[in-house]
Formats: C-alpha cells, structure tokens, sequence
C-alpha cells in the first residue's frame, strides 16, 4: 500500500491540463478540441489521465465531477475481491449432510449449499453436478432418506443488485446473482415460425429445465410481414408471457432471458446427476432463500462432497473481458460475505444485507488507497445501478492502486484489449490504440465510459478514465463509443517527454 503512495498524492485533479513535461499542452488542445464539439453542448465529460512512471497528471477535465460510471464500476469491485478473498481464491459448491452411512442410506437432508461460484455450468465446469454426485458414490451412498434442498441462503440479500432497474430484470444481462449460480444464470429462447400461416410459433429453451410455465399466444403471421415478437416476464413471476407473430419465412430468432430461480435450476440438474450414479432421493426437491434460515438445517451438517470454482482471478477475466454482470455482483456478495464472517461482534449487531457488507469492505479499501468517500458512491458491484456514481480522479486511483499490486501484469491482461478481445474487440482497430489499450469499458443508455491503461508513444504508462453522460448521439453521426476511443487514440499517439 505504501509503495504507491507517493504515486497517489501526486495526482490531484485540480491540476492544470498542462502540468508536467513539455507537448501536455498540444495533447491537452487535442482534446478539448474532441469534446467540445457542439454536439456535446448538453452531454457532460470527466477525463483524468495520469503516468504511471512519474505520477505526474498528464490530462484532467472535471475530473472530481461525479458522473455515472456503467460496468467500470466493476474494476472497484474486482479490487476489493482481489483485496479481501485474494487472487488465488476458488469458491466452494458443497454438499452437505449428516456423515452417518449405513448400508448405503444417508438420512437426509442432502443440501446442495451454494457459496457464490459464478462459472458453474459453464466451460471447465459442465460436470460440476456429476462431480459432487460421483463423490457422493464413492462414500457409498445409494439411498437418500429425506428432501435434497437446493439452498442459496448464503447471500442474504435480494436475487437483485440495489438500484437495478425492474425493466432490466427478465434481461440475460441482469441475470439475478445466486449463491447457487448455474449457465450464467440464463435460459437461451429460440422462437421459430410454426409450420403453417395461424399455427403457434415454436419456443425452445436451452437448458431444457430452465423452460418456463408459458402464457399468452405467439402464432406464425404470413410470409414477408414484419415479426413482431414479445416475451415478457413480471419481476418476482417464474412465467413467462409469449404474444405477437413471427412471419412465416423467418429465420428462428434468438432471445437470452434470465432464469427466475438458479436454485431450483441446479438442484435439477444435480438430481438428475445423482440417478445416474444410482443414488435414490427418497423425497422431494426443495429450495431454500433467504431470508429463510437455514440455521437448523446446518447445524449438524458435515461436507460430503464439493467443488471448486476457478482462481478468482480466472473469474475476474472471464467477467471483466465480457463484462459480466452476474460475475462481478457475485464476488461483491462473496466479500460482503466474507466481511461478516470477520467482522468484530459489535460491527455485526443488527441486519445488514450481504451486498451492503461487501460495499462496507470496498469503502475500507478505498480509504486505505486515499480515495475519499464522496468521490465514489457505488449501490452494486455491476455497476447496473443508475444511483452509482464515481469521478474520473477515483477511478485512476484506483486503477494506480492495482497497478501497484504483485498480481497488476495478470489483471491487466484480464481487462479487454483493444482490437482483440472481450468488449473491445471490434474497437480502435488500425490505431495506435489497437493491442494497447487494456481497459474496462462502461455503456448504458446515455452513458459512456472507458477506464485502464495505455502506453504512450514515446512508452509512457498511464493510467486514464474517460467518461462521458447525459449523451444522445446523432442517429447519423459518430457513435458516442468512438468518441470514447478518439480520445484513448490520443493518449496512443501521445509523444511527449516522459
């Protein structure tokens, strides 16, 4: 933490936009050239660019101005995980249940106990359910006499993050985060036309037990008319509502849903896992949410069998590069949790949600860093939330942290590279820019942001968060994420004096 302190106190953002070595003023006329286009009369910027080699600012506008920061959130979020649970951290699925076995028969309950691993079901974890049940075998269990309850409690906290709009929430990309997490937390719709002009149109999901109870009637139109297709499901409603037409001559048309219930999903699919190894559960599926207390039901539970996710920092990379929602919310809630779990006994006194305990950990962690508290106010760690809201000097502090940290060369490779990979691979192609800028990007309606790392010209590091809100893009003109990268392409091309 030391070693960078120097680097911290010699970015204040009140610096003029020409401090430091001699061409910052050309650079800096370059920019203000870009964002003060009459088109951004009503938009807002925040800029602050700093080097990672002298500490020196390098460029700043309003750059102590609070503005929305989108997914860019999420590097505060993966900061404080990398903080608290370590880089190497693995998140653990278990099953839990009374260890006595005799003549093949546990009785039960058997619980399926999720701690917050986001990647089950996904590459390198498909077998996750056949994992815990083959473990379950070789204690030689072939009778379960009781329930097997899919329990999720470990979050206490909503299957939303705070401030997360309701319109989102059907979305794939607002996938509720689950202790008990599986396939990203989304069901794939495929709506294809039925076989004939009046007859219902196909739907086919994908997991097939992700499927939800349907209503309404999509039916097939006739050939060459407009599709006009409609999925709707209300906030806290496992079902789904299916209305309107696909023309007959459609192709199939391809929808990303999230699933109401992850829980209930994973024991599913652990069932079904558990039969093939030829183990009976004499009872019945259940869920178990918060806030239902699962106190009882552990209370004498051992571990029989578990799974481990990825390194944290592989989750982070996989979060990161696709700017994964569900993942970075998730490791937010496996600090709050974690944060609880160490907290002196007078810190825990009175409820506090798990997401509100990790927020408590980040605002630790940003303390430590030098960040103050008025300069990031963050609700969730997606950064979905429209009440969250961080400066541009925040962020670069943040990233100058991280950037001093042993693991700062694999975490800069995690975060989407221009040109090649994650959200910014179809960005800065053909530019000074292109496999240089590693960074975060950030997009919500009228919001834009772009905050990491570049190498200069003339091989200066720095570290740059380039932000612009309340902007509307002509429907003809620029797209408002190239007006974004015009600026990280100055930073590229950047041939000042180190």
């Amino acid at each position: 933490m030391l070693a960078c302190a120097w680097l911290l106190a010699a970015t204040s953002s009140s610096a003029s936009p020409a401090t430091g070595a001699a061409g910052t003023t050309a650079l800096a006329a370059q920019i203000d050239a870009q964002i003060n286009q009459p088109r951004f009369a009503a938009a807002r910027w925040g800029i602050a660019v700093a080097s990672l080699d002298s500490g020196r600012i390098v460029y700043a506008h309003r750059a102590d101005q609070l503005l929305q920061p989108a997914s860019t959130a999420k590097l505060f979020t993966a900061a404080v995980s990398l903080a608290v649970l370590g880089p190497d951290y693995r998140i653990p699925t278990r099953l839990l249940g009374h260890d006595r076995i005799r003549h093949g028969r546990l009785d039960g309950p058997l619980v399926l106990y999720g701690m917050g691993d986001p990647t089950l079901g996904t590459a390198g974890s498909t077998a996750w359910a056949d994992q815990l049940a083959s473990q379950l075998a070789a204690r030689g269990v072939r009778l379960v006499h009781g329930d097997l309850i899919a329990d999720d409690s470990y979050f206490a906290s909503p299957p939303f993050g705070s401030g997360w709009e309701a319109d989102d929430l059907q979305s794939g990309f607002a996938a509720p985060p689950s202790a008990l997490s599986v396939q990203e937390n989304v069901v794939a719709v495929t709506v294809s036309p039925g076989a004939r002009v009046g007859l219902p149109a196909s739907l086919d999901f994908a997991p097939a037990d992700a499927g939800p109870p349907l209503f309404g009637k999509l039916t097939t139109g006739a050939p060459g008319m407009p599709s006009d297709v409609n999925l709707y499901r209300a906030p806290g409603d496992a079902g789904l509502h299916a209305f309107g037409t696909i023309a007959l001559d459609s192709p199939p048309q391809h929808f990303r849903l999230a699933v109401p219930d992850p829980a209930l999903l994973a024991g599913r699919q652990l069932q079904r896992a558990l039969a093939r190894q030829g183990i009976r559960i004499s009872g019945e599926l259940r869920v178990l949410h918060w806030p239902q207390d699962d106190a009882a039901l552990l209370a004498h539970a051992g571990t029989l069998a578990e799974v481990l996710s990825p390194p944290l920092l592989d989750i982070l990379q996989r979060g990161l590069k696709r700017s994964q929602n569900l993942y970075l919310q998730n490791l937010l809630l496996s600090v709050g949790a974690r944060a609880k779990t160490t907290a002196a006994p007078a810190a825990a006194t009175g409820f506090k949600s798990t997401e509100a305990w990790g927020i408590k950990a980040l605002h630790e962690l940003l303390a430590k860093i030098g960040i103050p508290p008025a300069a990031s106010l963050l609700d969730d760690g997606a950064g979905l939330s429209r009440s969250d809201l961080v400066t541009p000097d925040a962020l670069v502090r943040l990233l100058q942290y991280l950037a001093a940290q042993p693991y700062a060369a694999k975490l800069r490779e995690a975060l989407p590279v221009a040109g090649r990979d994650g959200t910014l691979i179809n960005r800065m192609r053909g530019t000074a820019a292109e496999n240089n800028v590693h960074a975060k990007t950030g997009s919500m309606t009228y919001v834009h942001s772009l905050a990491g790392y570049v190498t200069t010209a003339a091989g200066e590091r720095l570290a740059f968060a380039i932000m612009l809100d309340n902007d509307d893009p002509p429907a003809q003109g620029p797209g408002a994420s190239s007006d974004v990268d015009a600026i990280a392409v100055l930073l590229a091309n950047f041939r000042g004096n180190r």
